[in-house]
């Protein structure tokens, strides 16, 4: 029989791991019942002061004494009292054998001024957390990184230089004029000559875990984030909620997240890279890469054209909305669901012919899998399926290649439309893509997308989204 102590030991040991990866590999443990002798509300820690109707995103550190040691999971919301449209959620965590602290996560928009209560009750002990909620305009941003998701978030163009340009054109006069605002020093450490080595440094991992190349959204004041802004949202669609541009600024909101709730200085929006490989021009090679945890999109050039947009990483921890800048941001959910829709929609039989042997815990050809497509396509051939499901299979392509701008969408969605019929659909798990493993593919002569669910790094026990988008053979611009 595994003691209690041993049990104790392997959670902590897992726990440390799967901090330094953002592949899950956490392995349950079934302790004994949480315990405290005490919970300390009145001297918990809040990381944000609040203001009535501002969106708020914050945590509470809640000192207790006589833990027992044992792990607990993930609680359920609970809602405030007094000042109403918070909720507070208790984070996973292991307790101390003593003393320590609970972390709560606080969210939502304050109804009015005065004090947000929530009714805390852990281990066998209560107590009531208060937050004090200011005037309008008088809280603070929950955390430093904050202020870039801030100034990305406008939506007035700070160039006026560019905006006679079309096309290829505009893409370069906006590179040139971000790269106006920046030092020579910082023009040194972003630009690059363009290489594939340079190129294949992305990840998914948060920034401390690998090496990259350019400098990051925290390095830019207010003038060169507007600047930054400006070049993204010529690549990027935008104007839709939780994709293109936006679904690339709610990635950086998590993030922001993920660094108020214990995950620290290696998240938050400002450990994002920017650089360019090669010289931005309408003729010759050059790359925009633009990568950080959970996000990654190239854009490549070459004589004159977009050659390539692929290996795109996408993933959201948490996958729940996370509030920012007056709003809510749910970056990928619209991928789960329409993944959900698409398997739901086949028959019983073709669910049979799409299912994958074995379980899949995170993606096959994640970063650093260049050139490793299966010999064999898997699944269901989508020629095979009706009109209606073969529907369902290109909305969900859609949903990657709509993230680009327009013209650029048509001629990838063009290809890709083409090559349907001969494009095959698989799945691992469930097919509600609700669950942890629940694992999806597409596979078609150009087009590969890959979702996986998983388990949490930070927000243990809950299940967040890893996805990547390749071209069999326009990753790296074909290069």
């Amino acid at each position: 029989m595994r003691s209690p102590f041993k049990s104790v030991i392997t959670a902590m040991a897992i726990g440390f791991l799967a901090f330094f990866s953002c592949k899950n590999t956490d392995t349950t443990v079934t302790p004994t019942s949480a315990a405290v002798s005490a919970l300390s509300c009145g001297s918990a820690t809040l990381s944000a002061t609040a203001a009535s109707g501002t969106a708020y995103t914050g945590t509470a550190s809640v000192p207790y004494t006589g833990g027992n040691g044992s792990s607990y999971a993930a609680g359920s919301a609970i809602t405030s009292t007094g000042v109403t449209g918070l909720n507070a959620t208790l984070q996973a965590g292991t307790l101390a054998s003593g003393a320590g602290n609970l972390t709560y996560a606080i969210s939502g928009t304050p109804s009015g001024t005065g004090t947000a209560t929530f009714a805390l009750s852990f281990g066998g002990q209560t107590c009531s957390l208060a937050l004090a909620v200011g005037a309008p305009g008088s809280g603070t941003t929950s955390s430093g990184s904050s202020t870039i998701t801030g100034a990305l978030a406008a939506t007035a163009s700070a160039n006026t230089t560019c905006a006679t340009a079309t096309g290829l054109a505009r893409v370069v006069c906006l590179a040139e004029a971000f790269k106006a605002t920046l030092s020579s020093s910082q023009v040194a450490a972003m630009q690059f000559t363009y290489s594939k080595t340079n190129a294949q440094k992305w990840s998914n991992l948060p920034a401390a875990l690998s090496a990259r190349i350019g400098i990051t959204l925290g390095s830019l004041n207010t003038v060169q984030l507007a600047a930054f802004r400006d070049l993204m949202v010529a690549v990027l669609a935008i104007n839709t909620t939780d994709e293109g541009y936006d679904e690339m600024l709610g990635n950086l909101v998590a993030d922001d997240y993920l660094n108020t709730i214990g995950g620290g200085s290696a998240y938050g929006a400002g450990n994002f890279y920017i650089s360019f490989l090669g010289t931005p021009s309408t003729s010759s090679l050059w790359e925009i890469l633009f990568t950080g945890h959970h996000y990654t999109q190239p854009y490549t050039f070459n004589a004159g054209v977009l050659t390539g947009v692929t290996p795109a990483f996408r993933g959201v921890e948490p996958a729940a909305a996370v509030s920012a800048n007056n709003r809510s941001y749910q970056p990928f959910e619209q991928e789960r669901q329409v993944f959900a829709a698409m398997l739901s929609g086949l028959s019983s039989s073709e669910q049979a012919t799409a299912k994958l042997a074995g379980t899949f815990t995170d993606l096959v050809l994640g970063p650093g899998k260049d050139n490793q497509f299966p010999a064999t396509k898997l699944g269901v051939k989508v020629g095979n399926l009706s009109a209606a499901e073969q529907a369902l299979v290109l909305n969900a392509i859609k949903l990657y290649v709509n993230d680009l701008e327009a013209t650029t969408a048509a001629t990838i969605l063009t290809k890709y439309t083409a090559e349907l019929a001969a494009t095959y659909v698989a799945y691992s798990g469930t097919t509600a893509v609700a669950s942890a493993n629940d694992y999806v593919r597409i596979d078609g002569p150009s087009v590969w997308i890959e979702f996986s669910y998983q388990g949490g790094v930070i927000i243990r026990n809950t299940p967040h989204p890893h996805s990547v988008w390749r071209d069999h053979t326009g990753d790296y611009g074909g290069n």
